[in-house]
């Protein structure tokens, strides 16, 4: 997976003026765009997007010194106008671009290239455990992307699950864990920049079909499953987890994520200093040898 990574970067190398799409992405890759784009997120501490945009204006930067036009140099990046280009160059490189062909200023951005970094010594506990179809039944709702601490949003949908519903989520519950689940799917566009709304869950896993009116359901098809548990204050383990399957796990491991909502639970005790949690991760075996 590293090789596509790096290819992927050349590809971005030679298309700075033209526009990326994810579908030229994912062939690449090999995986979803926005797969790849969340794994990208966690090992390189930036968005896909953000990458891009750096290089972007680096590449202006050293162009500007050698003497073309800022509003050429605008246009041939992709920016609608001077100004919007200038604000851009200067939220990034602390000056305006009429500074740096003047002062010939350069700040640069270098180009990525991706490299298995072995640090730590600390292994990841997994298993890989084939699940067959089942359904999650409960109660749902559009909360605010956010990566750390505590979503006051989902906080408040757990808090606005009634006595009855509670009673018919138990009813149906009739598998693994046998408690609460947290399934969150149809990400917004600015996942990776931590903007926009995701559909977040919480609900029980069940081989039964959802008869109330006041609960909502939604299928897991059939998959293999990375399970990671883990142990420790929450929810900064469960984050710190989630960031190392991305960063890590993943781009090491002869699995890729398949296109199924990711699911994870956890055992709250009363306190919140060591807590163990599950993730779930829905995966596919990597298709070797890719063409293309």
């Amino acid at each position: 997976m590293l090789q596509e990574f790096n290819n992927l970067m050349d590809y971005i190398e030679t298309h700075l003026t033209e526009e990326i799409s994810g579908k030229d992405i994912s062939k690449i890759v090999g995986l979803s765009d926005y797969h790849f784009k969340r794994m990208f997120s966690y090992m390189a501490g930036m968005s896909l997007n953000e990458y891009i945009k750096n290089r972007r204006l680096s590449v202006a930067n050293v162009e500007l010194i050698n003497g073309a036009k800022v509003t050429d140099i605008a246009y041939k990046y992709g920016y609608q106008s001077i100004e919007g280009f200038s604000r851009a160059f200067r939220g990034w490189s602390g000056f305006l671009p009429s500074e740096v062909t003047k002062n010939k200023i350069q700040k640069s951005f270098p180009k990525f290239s991706f490299f298995i970094d072995i640090r730590g010594g600390i292994s990841m506990d997994f298993k890989i455990e084939k699940k067959e179809k089942f359904n999650i039944v409960g109660v749902s709702k559009r909360v605010p992307i956010q990566f750390e601490g505590e979503n006051n949003a989902i906080l408040e949908l757990a808090q606005s699950i009634t006595e009855q519903q509670r009673n018919e989520m138990h009813q149906l519950a009739d598998l693994y864990p046998h408690q609460v689940l947290n399934v969150s799917y149809d990400f917004d566009d600015g996942f990776l920049e931590e903007k926009g709304y995701l559909t977040h869950m919480i609900g029980f896993a069940t081989t039964k079909e959802n008869p109330f009116d006041d609960l909502e359901q939604i299928s897991i098809e059939e998959s293999l499953w990375a399970i990671f548990p883990n142990q420790g204050p929450f929810p900064a383990t469960l984050q710190e987890t989630t960031a190392k399957i991305y960063s890590e796990w993943l781009p090491s491991s002869d699995y890729e994520v398949a296109d199924i909502p990711g699911i994870s639970f956890t055992k709250h005790n009363g306190t919140s200093e060591n807590v163990y949690s599950e993730i779930w991760m829905p995966v596919k075996k990597k298709v070797s040898d890719k063409l293309g």
